[in-house]
Order: structure tokens, then C-alpha cells, then sequence
């Protein structure tokens, strides 16, 4: 299960209370409208989840084009879970997704 968390990274050795999964989502082509119809619904899906960082992709015209995030969640497959059920994929806004575990070596905030 992927939700928010009381804890942080206190070791920068890659002890973490939960994984750290990277999740890298590309719009399809001339989509901007479905993204910014479909925002709203997003991030109130987003709030209850522990997203370390997280925002949108922009292309070269300057126009939001895909998902950047690194999450916190028990394992691949909630992470997955996670990523199926964000309402931008479910409203058909992305072309390609991919998921992969992420090893934090620095991080805001732990100095």
C-alpha cells in the first residue's frame, strides 16, 4: 500500500521506512486540454499519498507534457497500483508509464 507517512529518510545509505519508486509518465501527443481538464481530480488523488517530489514534465514549447514522482510505497506492486489508478492514467492521458525503484543517495533536507 502506498500512503503517507510519519517517517523520513534518516540514512542516507539507503535505509528508508518503505521503498522509493520513480515513476516517469509521458502524455500523448496534444494533450495538454485532457491534462488540465483531468488536474483537479489528480491532485486531490495525489494529497493522501507520500509523494516526495513530484510535478509535471514540460516540453520545449513550455507546455506540461508528462509526470515526474518519487513515492514511497510498500513494493512494485503498490507502487503500480498506485500509478494505474492516478486519474490522469485512467482518462487515457498518458502514452507510456515506467516504474523503478529509486535509491536516495542525497535528499533535501538531510545534511
Amino acid at each position: 500500500m502506498c500512503v503517507r507517512s510519519e517517517r523520513t529518510l534518516t540514512d542516507l545509505g539507503n535505509t528508508v521506512p518503505g521503498m522509493l519508486f520513480l515513476i516517469h509518465a509521458e502524455d500523448k501527443p496534444d494533450s495538454v486540454e485532457l491534462r488540465m481538464v483531468t488536474r483537479p481530480t489528480h491532485l486531490e488523488y495525489m494529497a493522501p499519498f507520500d509523494i516526495r517530489v513530484g510535478g509535471p514534465l514540460v516540453n520545449e514549447n513550455g507546455d506540461m507534457a508528462g509526470s515526474c514522482l518519487i513515492i514511497e510505497a510498500e513494493d512494485l506492486a503498490a507502487a503500480q497500483s498506485f500509478a494505474e489508478n492516478d486519474p490522469y492514467n485512467k482518462a487515457g492521458l498518458f502514452e507510456r508509464v515506467s516504474i523503478t525503484e529509486f535509491k536516495a543517495i542525497t535528499w533535501p533536507g538531510n545534511d
